[in-house]
């Protein structure tokens, strides 16, 4: 394309922009993207602001044992939200069976480092899960306490308790 006395590689560009969010969703500061990319930390902060849909903090929703996630991924995804994770009772115990103990402790420290980058972690599980997760997050965490540890069944969790949830905590007020 060109421009003026330009030429524009325009797969170059939407390559370009695409790297930018990429590195950004993953985490990484706006300086941290501008300086990998080779560019100014205000054209990240302007490229967001462009594709802006919502203000407000980044969400995740993270739960387990959940008898009836796929309403719950339903709801995270019609209100935004940005990270959801949910199993149901034969997913987390097939998560620690199928993984040595180093897999484990590993993943869930990896789960762990992404859950710090979003602003509320809507957490649901057991008295102490939740518990648990709140001393790791901090304040920034809403427990849903499904029951007293050991659950050893999935829970129902009424979706649309969730929605007002995400609601509350996602609006810019």
């Amino acid at each position: 394309m060109r421009i003026g006395d330009k030429l524009i590689d325009k797969g170059r560009l939407m390559k370009t922009v695409e790297r930018i969010l990429d590195l950004r969703s993953r985490g990484l500061s706006q300086q941290e993207t501008a300086d990998r990319i080779g560019i100014d930390r205000v054209f990240v902060s302007r490229l967001e602001s462009l594709g802006e849909v919502r203000k407000g903090g980044r969400v995740a929703l993270v739960g387990f044992p959940v008898g009836n996630k796929d309403d719950l991924y339903k709801v995270a995804k019609e209100e935004g939200v940005d990270f959801v994770l949910l199993l149901d009772d034969e997913e987390r115990w097939r998560f620690v069976r199928d993984r040595s103990g180093l897999e484990v402790l590993n993943e869930i420290m990896a789960i762990i480092s992404k859950l710090r980058v979003y602003d509320v972690v809507i957490f649901i599980g057991s008295d102490m899960r939740c518990n648990l997760v709140e001393s790791i997050l901090g304040n920034r965490v809403i427990s849903v306490v499904v029951g007293a540890s050991p659950i050893k069944q999935d829970a129902k969790i009424d979706p649309e308790d969730i929605r007002r949830i995400i609601r509350e905590v996602s609006s810019p007020d």
